[in-house]
Formats: C-alpha cells, sequence, structure tokens
C-alpha cells in the first residue's frame, strides 16, 4: 500500500532542530552512516560564529530544542562553545555523540539539567561492535561513558542499530536495561548514506519516519537546510549562510520538500509527545508493535509507508 504524500496547510517552524556541525568522527561505521562521516572528513563551511548565528535565531522563532551531532560533534573545536551558547539562548541540547572519547571537563557540561545524551550501540559482543564501527576498543570504549552517564544521572538514549543477521542486538538492548539505561531503542538501518550502495538502495522518501519537517529540521555543515539529517538525499530547502533560517521555513521550497515526504494516515505525521525522532536523529525507530516488530516498545516511528512484514523493512 501507498500513501500519498500531504503536505501541513501551513508549514510551522519546527521545535527541534538538528545541527550537523562536523563531518569528522573517530569510527568508521562503512556499512550504515547516514552522514559518511569518518577521520578524515572536515567541519565544514560553517564558522564558529554562523552557527551561533543560527543558534541564536534559531531560539529567537521558537525552536525549543537542538541537537549536536555529526560525525562526532565533541571533535569540532569549538563543541563546548556552541553548547554554552546554545544553552545561554534558553535551548535544551541533545547531545548524540558516539561517546568513544568524553573528556573530564566535559562531564560537567553534560550534567546541566537542560542537556541530555544520545549514542548508537550495535551489540554486547565486543569484537562484533568494534567490527561495525571499525575502531578497536570502541565498545570498551561506549560501554564505560554509558555507565558514567548512568552514574551522573544524565539522561540519555542509546539507539541500537541492527544491520545483519545474527547481529546480538536484542542482548544489546538487554544489557543497556540491565544497565540503567532507560531509554534504549532498536531500529533497522536505513538506506542512505553509506548504507545507499547500490542501484537497489538509492536514498527514497520511504525510508523517512514522516515526521520530517513538521517536528524537526536539520542544517549540515554546508548550511545547507533539510528536513531532517536523514533526508540529506533531497534537494535542499536553502542555506543558513545566506538566507535567515525564518526565511526557508517560509519558502515554498521547504513547502514542496514536506508535501513530499509520505505522512502517517490520520495524525499528520508523529504523534508529538511520543514520537523520538523528533529528537533523535541516528535511530528513528521501530515504532508499534506489530507481527514484524515484536519487540519494538511503540515509542518511535517506524517509515511512513511500511508494509506490514515487508522484508525490505
Amino acid at each position: 500500500m501507498t500513501m500519498a504524500p500531504e503536505a501541513p496547510a501551513k508549514p510551522a517552524v519546527p521545535k527541534f532542530l538538528e545541527l550537523e556541525i562536523t563531518s569528522r568522527c573517530q569510527l568508521t561505521c562503512a556499512s550504515h552512516c547516514y552522514a559518511e562521516a569518518g577521520p578524515t572528513k572536515g567541519h565544514g563551511v560553517m564558522t564558529s560564529d554562523d552557527w551561533k548565528k543560527v543558534i541564536g535565531e534559531a531560539a529567537r522563532i521558537g525552536v525549543e530544542k537542538v541537537q549536536l551531532i555529526g560525525g562526532e560533534p565533541t571533535m569540532h573545536p569549538q563543541f563546548a562553545e556552541l553548547l554554552r551558547h546554545a544553552l545561554n539562548c534558553g535551548l535544551a541540547v541533545q547531545i548524540f555523540s558516539n561517546l568513544y572519547r568524553v573528556r573530564l571537563a566535559w562531564w560537567e557540561l553534560f550534567g546541566h539539567p537542560r542537556v541530555s545524551l544520545g549514542t548508537s550501540y550495535y551489540s554486547d559482543d565486543p569484537a562484533e561492535h568494534d567490527a561495525i564501527t571499525g575502531r578497536t576498543g570502541s565498545h570498551a570504549a561506549t560501554r564505560a561513558n554509558i555507565i558514567e552517564a548512568v552514574r551522573r544521572r544524565i539522561p540519555i538514549k542509546v539507539g541500537i542499530i541492527h544491520l545483519r543477521e545474527g547481529q546480538r542486538t536484542e542482548e544489546a538492548r538487554a544489557e543497556m536495561k540491565a544497565l540503567g539505561v532507560n531509554r534504549v531503542n532498536v531500529d533497522r538501518v536505513r538506506e542512505v548514506g553509506n548504507a545507499a550502495t547500490t542501484a537497489v538502495t538509492l536514498p527514497s522518501v520511504t525510508q523517512l519516519c514522516g515526521a520530517c519537517g513538521e517536528a524537526r529540521a536539520a542544517i549540515g555543515p554546508d548550511g545547507q537546510v533539510w528536513p531532517c539529517v536523514l533526508s540529506r538525499f533531497l534537494h535542499p530547502a536553502g542555506n543558513v549562510q545566506s538566507t535567515r533560517l525564518s526565511d526557508v521555513f517560509a519558502t515554498d521550497t521547504w513547502a514542496a520538500l514536506l508535501s513530499a515526504i509520505p505522512r502517517r494516515p490520520g495524525s499528520g505525521g508523529c504523534v508529538p509527545d511520543s514520537c523520538t525522532p523528533r529528537e533523535d536523529s541516528c535511530t528513528p525507530s521501530p515504532g508499534v508493535v506489530t507481527a514484524c516488530n515484536p519487540n519494538s516498545d511503540g515509542s518511535d516511528c517506524a517509515p511512513a509507508e511500511t508494509e506490514a512484514c515487508n522484508p525490505a523493512y
């Protein structure tokens, strides 16, 4: 079944804004990284002043929460400065980090009452986890920092991405729960970025959850604006280096992008207070409990065009 796209009658300013401040990352997740990030990538053309300007405008026009993401956002040379600026502007901030390296001084910043953490995890088996990230020792480092976040009572969500047959996905979920992580979601890999490697898996709007652009929007390291970080294969709505963010959201281009993304019937997207894609980007996860998704906790959104038990999903 294919659902006809339905655009909002009047596009509103998203409450959640993903800021992809760098494409650099210590890990090399060759099988699935939507941003195609890696150790040799750069921080893009957006300067620290550019990001501060965007953050300030976002707060003024009604954005309530920003996510600092990459790549690995903590690798940006002005990461801490940008985080403090967002907090000073009154915004809540989620830091989506691989938690591979966390400086001691950052824990105090992470403990701010308007800061939360998000990270990706792949297996309770260190060898399997490290094989997926391409970095030996990444499992031990990420796991240790998840434990430290829980110990410090810092809100943290762990997204487990299911990539292949036999992956210890459910064991990883159980491990996180046992460690005291309250928000754990599992998602299958989305066919964008590194996961879209063949003509069969070219990026498509069917990979999106249906809330893109309504609940959230994204800005890349080049200043381009998209409905979300996973929709980077679409034509951007504009560039914040040359256009005010509020003006981008008012353009016909933005409205056309939203109309091209399939929406959930009867909801106009995701339920506002229960759909975590409005505050998470790496793991827009499996959605309501179904015969295909018996382990879902129903807290996230599956792709809007997912057919029941379609092997492609």
